[in-house]
């Protein structure tokens, strides 16, 4: 799927979210876009893909942001947001 596909909802929660802080978060679930048969399962991934973010050395940081690593404490409140966001969304889907 495409983030196209999307709804509004988990656009401005997930993608929408993750642009406020770096474009090149917001690759991140863009590509993750890719893998995914449905929003569901777009959710769930994205969940996860936050989850191994929170756990980047700086190295994997620097590749991630092309040299340009955030501070590692604003990264983490911006996953932190996503993080709220998402459950938000699921409690909405429930």
């Amino acid at each position: 799927m495409d983030t196209g596909d999307l709804s509004d909802k988990t656009y401005r929660a997930i993608m929408v979210e993750a642009e406020k802080f770096n474009p090149d978060l917001t690759l991140q679930f863009g590509l993750l876009s890719y893998e995914c048969e449905d929003e569901n399962e777009f959710i769930k991934k994205s969940k996860s893909l936050i989850e191994e973010l929170k756990e980047c050395e700086e190295e994997e940081l620097e590749d991630l942001f092309f040299g340009n690593a955030p501070p590692r404490q604003e990264f983490h409140k911006a996953l932190d947001k996503l993080l709220s966001n998402i459950a938000t969304l699921k409690k909405k889907n429930s």
